[in-house]
């Protein structure tokens, strides 16, 4: 049981530990925030702190980035593809 009880503990202060941070913003973006906020059923310092947590994320790499990363193939430049086409097919189908 006191083990439990610890473990509960520990999850709660890792969860409350919180930082104090002071804006300044234009007044009537904050009511705008405050009213979004209510809105969402939210705090403003939820709706920041989540926003931070989007910016910090590493950006996530487009499919043509990851694929311009590859590395090139080794290709004589003088490679004949369609020669090396009709040779496979000629070998698949027996012609």
């Amino acid at each position: 049981m006191n083990i439990i009880y610890t473990y509960f503990c520990s999850i709660l202060t890792l969860d409350t530990m919180k930082a104090r941070l002071n804006l300044t913003i234009d007044q009537s973006l904050l009511e705008e925030v405050k009213q979004y906020a209510t809105l969402k059923n939210t705090s403003v310092s939820e709706l920041v702190e989540e926003y931070f947590k989007v910016i910090i994320q590493p950006k996530k790499k487009s499919f043509v980035e990851l694929i311009k990363e590859l590395p090139k193939p080794k290709i004589d430049e003088h490679f004949d593809w369609k020669e090396e086409n009709y040779k496979d097919k000629m070998k698949k189908y027996g012609l």
